[in-house]
């Protein structure tokens, strides 16, 4: 979002895996201890994903104007954080960080994964957005995250011929490379 945005920011990577999102200093920031966190220049710090979208992306394109497009828009942000994200996401976790065989991932994940991926590729049927409107959305970039890598926690998305499209739209209207 800062990119498509053109603002300037500085990236300051944080290893989960060492334990650096616990620190008492990173918890003063962001007392959830997670990843990711912005931290403004008057020193506000706001974390999880889906609430920084929205933030930053306030009174642009990306969040409709149209009260329905923007609650369809929000429907697919919050299925994101709850039916997405903890399959699909955790998954390339397991295998790309913690370093686990195919044979290893829970088979519930990829099951739910898959799951979400037909969700989405039904959502996709015959629109070129997820909230259905004009043009993409916060919904769009925030599903494109993990989507676009799914393949790093094993999903497969020959299956997915819309999904494939729109990966490429969206990577398109944010400038994503």
């Amino acid at each position: 979002m800062l990119d498509a945005l053109g603002c300037d920011y500085q990236w300051v990577a944080v290893d989960i895996m060492s334990g650096e999102s616990r620190t008492p200093e990173f918890l003063l920031l962001n007392p959830f201890g997670q990843v990711p966190t912005v931290v403004f220049e008057d020193g506000r710090a706001l974390a999880q994903s889906n609430a920084i979208l929205l933030h930053l992306a306030e009174e642009t394109p990306w969040i409709p104007s149209d009260a329905w497009e923007r609650a369809k828009m929000l429907e697919w942000l919050f299925w994101e954080q709850y039916s997405h994200e903890p399959y699909v996401a955790v998954a390339r976790f397991q295998r790309v960080y913690a370093g686990k065989s195919a044979d290893e991932v829970e088979p519930r994940l990829m099951e739910r994964g898959y799951a979400a991926l037909a969700r989405m590729e039904a959502g996709l049927a015959g629109v070129g957005w997820l909230a259905g409107g004009q043009g993409a959305t916060l919904a769009d970039l925030a599903l494109v995250a993990y989507t676009r890598v799914a393949h790093e926690g094993g999903f497969d998305l020959a299956a997915y011929p819309n999904i494939r499209d729109w990966i490429g739209r969206v990577e398109n209207a944010f400038g994503i490379q």
